[in-house]
C-alpha cells in the first residue's frame, strides 16, 4: 500500500516501491474536497500513471479509504463515494477496489441485510466498468461466503487479510483461505506486527493454504511501520515474507 511507504495517493510510492524490490502498489483514492476523491482529477491520475509506467510498477488495486468515516452501510454518501471510485480505478487501470468495515465502521451480521441491497445496487456499474468490488471485513468465511451468494455478482469479491482476521476476528486464517477459495478472494492483505513473524500470524500457514487453492492474485502488504524508517521496515518484511514464502515451496 503507497500509504506503509509514507507516500499516500502519490506518485512516490512507485520510486519506493521499486528500489526495495516491490512488484505492485495498491493507491489509496484519498479524501479530497466536498464530493471528489483526491484521485478523480485528471491530472493527479495521470501523475500516478506516469509513475507507475516510469518506474514499471503497475498498480494491483485502489483503497477507498474515505469508507472508514462514511460507513457504506449506515452513510448514504457511502454510495456516492462507490461510484466514484469505480470511476477512478477504472481510470488507473487498477481493476479492483478495497471497501473496508473496520473501526466505526465496523460491518456486523446484523447490517448484511442492508449491505446486500447496497451492493447490489453497486454491481452493475462495477461489471460495466470492469472493476471488482474488494470487501474488507471481520466477519467469519462462512458469513462472507453467505454474503456473495446473497449479492450475486462476480463483481464483488472478498478481500482478505491475514493479519485482521486473526488478531480481530480470532479465526484459523489458512482454513479461511481454503473454505473461501480462489473464485471468492479478489486480493490478499499481509500483515502481522511491526515485522512478520513476531505476532500471532500464522504467515507460513496462510501462503500454503494460498498455494493449495491455486491463488494467484497479488498479496500487499500492509504490515505496520514506525515512522523513523517506514522503507526499511518494508524492505524487511519483504524479505521475511520472500523467505517464508520459499520454505512452503
Amino acid at each position: 500500500m503507497d500509504v506503509i511507504l509514507g507516500y499516500p495517493s502519490s506518485p512516490g510510492a512507485f520510486r519506493v516501491a521499486q528500489r526495495i524490490g516491490f512488484q505492485g502498489i495498491q493507491v489509496q483514492l484519498g479524501r479530497g474536497a466536498p464530493g471528489r476523491l483526491e484521485l478523480s482529477g485528471n491530472l493527479k491520475q495521470k501523475e500516478i500513471l506516469d509513475a507507475s509506467r516510469e518506474y514499471n510498477i503497475p498498480i494491483t488495486s485502489t483503497f477507498l479509504d474515505v469508507l472508514l468515516r462514511d460507513c457504506l452501510q449506515s452513510n448514504p454518501d457511502g454510495r456516492m463515494w462507490v461510484k466514484e471510485a469505480i470511476r477512478a480505478t477504472k481510470a488507473l487501470g487498477a481493476g479492483m477496489v478495497e471497501l473496508a468495515f473496520f473501526f466505526n465502521c465496523e460491518l456486523k451480521a446484523a447490517d448484511l441485510d442492508v449491505l446486500v441491497n447496497i451492493l447490489q445496487e453497486l454491481a452493475p456499474g462495477a461489471e460495466r466498468d470492469g472493476v471488482i468490488l474488494g470487501v474488507e471485513n471481520t466477519l467469519s468465511a462462512a458469513d462472507n461466503m453467505r454474503l456473495l451468494d446473497r449479492v450475486g455478482s462476480n463483481a464483488v469479491k472478498i478481500w482478505y487479510d491475514i493479519g485482521n482476521s486473526t488478531n480481530m476476528g480470532h479465526f484459523d486464517v489458512p482454513a479461511e483461505i481454503r473454505a473461501l477459495g480462489k473464485e471468492r478472494i479478489c486480493q490478499i492483505h499481509i500483515k502481522d506486527q511491526v515485522l512478520l513473524g513476531t505476532g500471532k500470524v500464522d504467515v507460513k500457514g496462510a501462503i500454503q493454504a494460498m498455494h493449495d487453492i491455486g491463488y494467484d492474485g497479488w498479496c500487499v502488504f500492509e504490515t505496520a511501520a514506525s515512522a523513523a524508517d517506514r522503507s526499511g521496515d518494508a524492505e524487511k518484511n519483504l524479505k521475511v515474507f520472500r523467505q517464508i514464502e520459499a520454505s512452503t515451496l
